[in-house]
């Protein structure tokens, strides 16, 4: 993983539904991410939901979520 990459994790089961149920979704309506990016975890599969965080210039750390396809 490269410095200035964003770190990806990979959700269990127990947090996904978490996720879902707070956001009141369903996963086909989460932002797509590709199986062969590189910044995905090694053990991803298609279906599993992807914690990015991402710094901003105040220094928050803000999640953002993504669905590999």
């Amino acid at each position: 993983m490269h410095i200035l990459q964003p770190k990806h994790s990979k959700l269990n089961e127990k947090e996904t539904e978490e996720l879902l149920k707070k956001l009141n979704i369903s996963k086909s309506q989460f932002p797509k991410i590709l199986l062969s990016d590189v910044a995905l975890p090694s053990d991803c599969s298609v279906g599993d939901v992807i914690k990015i965080d991402r710094k901003h210039p105040d220094g928050k750390i803000v999640p953002y979520f993504r669905v590999v396809v």
